[in-house]
């Protein structure tokens, strides 16, 4: 009974929550940022034209429904929350006693420690920007320094409300999760909607442009594309709560085919809204494109946009966290993460200790502040690790043959995606050759050492064991299938 209680059936674990409605709504609350509200002009700074543009959002849109649907196939033959950390793990461990372990150690420490810690601070601040901004609008305070404290202490309290929520019941977070996926559907419609007016009175002049100015050179249409897929980023979310998600054989498959493409056609035609009143110029220089398309179309209705933008940030974050927590929570059961990280709440059966330590380190980076170009320096990565998974996936299809797969994906989709995923990985470096990449491989290094000496060579410093009890009695958890009466 995975719903059950702990005093209906004595064990501590976490529940199955997360139903076809829930599961939509996560895999929309992270794919739908602050990104296509606020600045959705790269790829079509990149790409020249407006009909190349919207060609880019589309491919964009199909190729993250591709590499959804493979890691749909990923989660119904390895059922374990963790996304590629979980298929790496199973695919890649048994090869090799050192090198097995290693990919799946790399993604973890990455994600865990640096990316998402940091894009949820980045999330969260801008949260942070527009709430504030109105407040300060109306009561004129014109003092920089002053609204920077403002908003920052508005960033770490937003922070601390979106660990007590993830901390405290799977159940809360989903009732809230899916107001907040309804909320930013809604203002992504207003935008669409505002839009279809503009078309609908003859206001088609950027339109018509058509691939008027289209820039074909190559690294300059991979850089659109590489833009494009930063923003559908978050459709493998669902796989990373497999464990949470009712029924995840059909569901997960079922809610990536309904979320993908309804996130496609919200940018497609968001897009298309935005240049139907705003000149490229224009479009590629707005600081916030969704706010200047408001006050131009919406009037004194604008006000929806900084609203609807703040609504999306604060439940992309809350997911984005949500979905970070679950990886820590199975790399630690490995034991490729802190013991005490894989610890249970004895009553609300959620990974409490994870879920407290991800906050504190998001506390650090938004408290730091300026952090993009460390997003900037894991992003990359992604893809990387997005390709990695599907050679496990073709490999598990030999290893786990007889593993029952009542979902897959034909053969040409992960091999497709592995394609992409190595164009993707190689652009940045080539384009954009930085110190940042070097960074980034140091880190790497660094993951290497600790994964050598904590954890293959099993060097544990002695005051681990006090620490874990520590952990323990503070946060009331017990490792998880414990038994209690």
């Amino acid at each position: 009974m995975a719903g059950a209680s702990p005093k209906q059936n004595g064990k501590i674990e976490l529940k199955r929550e997360l139903g076809l409605f829930s599961a939509v709504n996560m895999i929309l609350a992270v794919m739908i940022g602050s990104g296509i509200f606020i600045s959705p002009a790269s790829a079509l700074y990149h790409s020249g034209s407006v009909g190349m543009c919207i060609i880019v959002w589309a491919v964009c849109g199909l190729i993250s429904l591709l590499g959804a649907l493979a890691f749909a196939e990923l989660g119904t033959v390895v059922p374990r929350s963790g996304a590629e950390y979980a298929y790496f793990m199973d695919a890649f461990g048994p090869l090799h006693k050192f090198w097995g372990n290693l990919p799946a150690f790399t993604a973890s420490w990455i994600y865990v420690v640096i990316l998402r810690p940091a894009e949820v601070a980045v999330i969260v601040m801008t949260f942070a920007e527009y709430f504030c901004q109105p407040i300060l609008d109306a009561l004129c305070i014109k003092d920089e320094e002053y609204s920077g404290y403002l908003k920052k202490v508005v960033a770490l309290l937003a922070m601390a409300s979106i660990t007590y929520i993830n901390m405290s019941s799977v159940k809360l977070y989903v009732k809230l999760q899916n107001i907040f996926g309804a909320c930013k559907v809604i203002a992504c419609l207003i935008v669409i909607g505002g839009g279809i007016y503009e078309l609908s009175i003859g206001n088609v002049g950027n339109l018509q442009k058509g691939f008027e100015g289209t820039n074909y050179h190559p690294a300059n249409l991979a850089l659109a594309f590489y833009s494009g897929l930063w923003a559908y980023d978050g459709w493998s979310t669902i796989t990373t709560v497999t464990e949470e998600v009712k029924r995840p054989e059909v569901n997960i498959p079922r809610s990536i085919a309904i979320s993908v493409p309804l996130v496609t056609l919200l940018y497609v035609f968001m897009n298309i809204a935005y240049m139907t009143v705003l000149p490229i110029p224009e479009m590629i220089q707005a600081q916030a494109v969704a706010v200047a398309f408001g006050e131009r179309v919406l009037g004194a209705a604008g006000f929806l946009i900084p609203v609807g933008v703040a609504l999306s940030t604060f439940g992309c974050a809350l997911s984005v966290q949500f979905g970070v927590t679950r990886l820590c929570y199975v790399a630690s059961q490995d034991g490729n993460m802190l013991k005490s990280m894989s610890f249970v709440h004895v009553k609300r059966l959620t990974p409490a200790p994870a879920v407290v330590t991800q906050g504190i380190i998001t506390f650090i980076f938004i408290v730091i502040g300026n952090i993009m170009q460390l997003i900037e320096m894991a992003s990359y990565l992604m893809w990387i690790f997005y390709g990695t998974a599907m050679v496990a996936l073709l490999m598990l299809r030999k290893t786990m043959a007889d593993v029952p797969r009542p979902y897959r994906v034909p053969t040409i989709i992960p091999i497709f995606i592995i394609i992409v995923a190595v164009f993707l990985s190689v652009v940045p470096l080539v384009t954009d050759p930085s110190f940042k990449y070097v960074v980034s491989i140091l880190f790497i290094l660094i993951g290497m050492v600790i994964y050598w000496w904590f954890i293959y060579l099993n060097k544990r410093p002695k005051f681990m064991d006090g620490f874990t009890r520590y952990i323990q009695i503070l946060f009331q958890a017990v490792p998880p299938a414990v038994h209690v009466e």
